[in-house]
């Protein structure tokens, strides 16, 4: 699929190319591998310079990233974190494997943060991205603070949803200072203590702790460009259009698409996951945008049956409704048909 990374003095995979160097990190399992895929892809096309660490969450993923060796992208081992990170394996054992997850973001990032070149401000993304545009505006907006979130902007109607949090944990950005470092050990810490799938008093996974990061500490800084993070939460009230050959959410550049709750349902059918916002598949959002990106998860899906023994990978989710509620998705208009 690609040519082999090459290993710096830092023990990092780098892409060659103009333009600062950026540093990511995400993480997925094998069920998330085309997701996660795809977003290195989308990183590609948009970042010039970049290396892109992920927490392998499950073997499979692992083998898979190692196998492919892609440019650019670290492949870590859930139990790298672990070993650096101890007090995680207390909480592995109180929490399902999803909140568990949850629970690793924030060690990851300060583990990260812990070894990343000084100077470089590290990124968090979720695995569910896709950029469309360049990211230079976002770090832009980073330059002088120490933390960049991102709100979920929740439209009218919606406002009942900041119960999850008022920020996204989809794009969280640590510059090189105190500030960032003492942000995410507090962070770090009150996830080892409690992260949960559930909603409780100013506690949800692990995003409602980010409301608390303005008043907390110094130098943070919600990202005012309201095309970042684009979501099936907001799209309602940042409708997709193409403009002189650009996409606008919005007034704003499209800059990246947050595929939240988007999964397949059965072979050919798609769920957008716009439903529970109130948000509906218009032609430009299908056209536009989630027709692309399932494009490229097809893509990536034929090319890793050719390229990986035993490839084992997921479009995100293993639930399915029967039948019957199936044909009413259907027939409602509110499912992605795919031919492929």
């Amino acid at each position: 699929m690609s040519e082999s990374a090459r290993p710096d003095a830092a023990g990092e995979a780098t892409r060659a190319g103009a333009g600062p160097h950026r540093t990511f990190c995400t993480y997925f399992d094998s069920n998330y591998l085309l997701k996660g895929m795809a977003l290195y892809r989308s990183l590609e096309r948009h970042v010039p310079n970049f290396t892109l660490h992920v927490l392998c969450l499950d073997g499979a993923a692992l083998e898979t990233l190692r196998t492919l060796n892609l440019p650019g992208l670290v492949a870590i081992p859930l139990e790298e974190l672990e070993a650096a990170q101890p007090r995680l394996l207390e909480a592995k054992s109180n929490r399902s494997t999803v909140e568990y997850y949850f629970t690793c973001t924030s060690s990851f990032v300060l583990h990260l943060r812990q070894r990343a070149a000084a100077g470089q401000p590290i990124t968090y993304l979720d695995a569910d991205l896709w950029f469309f545009a360049p990211v230079e505006p976002l770090f832009d907006e980073l330059r002088g603070a120490s933390v960049t979130m991102v709100g979920h902007r929740f439209p009218s109607g919606l406002e009942h949803l900041a119960d999850h949090g008022i920020y996204n944990v989809g794009w969280l950005s640590f510059a090189d200072d105190q500030n960032a470092r003492e942000c995410l050990r507090w962070w770090s810490d009150r996830c080892i203590e409690w992260c949960y799938d559930r909603v409780e008093p100013g506690r949800y996974a692990d995003q409602k702790y980010l409301d608390e990061w303005p008043r907390r500490f110094a130098g943070v800084h919600p990202i005012e460009h309201r095309g970042a993070n684009v979501a099936p939460w907001n799209v309602a009230a940042s409708p997709i259009s193409r403009r002189d050959g650009l996409l606008y959410a919005g007034e704003a550049p499209l800059i990246f698409y947050h595929f939240a709750a988007f999964k397949r349902l059965a072979p050919g059918l798609y769920d957008p996951g716009l439903t529970s916002y109130g948000a509906r598949l218009t032609p430009a959002l299908r056209d536009e945008i989630y027709r692309p990106y399932l494009a490229e998860c097809h893509g990536i899906d034929e090319r890793l049956r050719r390229l990986v023994p035993n490839y084992a990978g997921g479009w995100g989710s293993k639930r399915r409704p029967g039948p019957l509620a199936l044909a009413r998705l259907l027939l409602s208009g509110k499912l992605l048909v795919s031919g492929r």
